[in-house]
C-alpha cells in the first residue's frame, strides 16, 4: 500500500493525465506545492513500486497499477467531498477536510460512507430531513 505522500502523488498525476494528457514535474511540484526536485525523488520511488514508468526527460506513464490506485484515490476525494456535502459542511470548508481526513480513513470506512452517500442519493427527502434536524439542532 502507498504511503499517504504516495497517495497524494499519485491522485495528482492520475489526474493531471486525465486532464491534460501528460503529466510533468513542473505542473506535479506546483499542484502540491513542493520543489520539483521532491517530485522527481517521488517519482523514483514510484518508478520502483511500478506504480510508473518513469525515464528521466522523457516523461512518465502510469502502469496499470498506478492508474489503478490513481482512479481509486479520485473516487475516494470526490466520494468525500460528496459525503461532507451531504451532511452540511460549509462549501468552503469541504476541500481542506477532505485533505486532512482522507489519508486517515480505512478503505472499509471509505465503503461505509460510500454506501450511506447512496442511501442519501437514492432519496432527497432524506437529506431534507438531515437538514432540517442539523437546522434544529443549531437553533438549541
Amino acid at each position: 500500500m502507498p504511503t499517504p505522500s504516495m497517495e497524494d502523488y499519485l491522485e495528482r498525476i492520475y489526474r493531471l493525465i486525465e486532464d491534460k494528457g501528460y503529466a510533468r514535474v513542473s505542473d506535479i511540484a506546483e499542484g502540491l506545492e513542493v520543489h520539483p526536485s521532491s517530485v522527481t525523488k517521488m517519482i523514483q520511488k514510484l518508478d520502483k513500486d511500478n506504480y510508473l514508468i518513469y525515464e528521466k526527460y522523457r516523461g512518465l506513464v502510469l502502469t496499470n497499477k498506478g492508474k489503478k490506485m490513481g482512479k481509486r484515490l479520485v473516487d475516494r476525494h470526490h466520494l468525500l467531498e460528496t459525503f461532507l456535502h451531504i451532511i452540511g459542511v460549509q462549501e468552503d470548508k469541504i476541500y481542506g477536510d477532505v485533505e486532512g481526513i482522507e489519508h486517515h480513513l480505512s478503505w472499509d470506512s471509505i465503503t461505509c460512507i460510500e454506501t450511506l452517500v447512496e442511501y442519501f442519493n437514492r432519496d432527497s427527502s432524506r437529506g431534507e430531513e438531515l437538514s432540517r434536524i442539523r437546522s434544529e439542532l443549531d437553533n438549541d
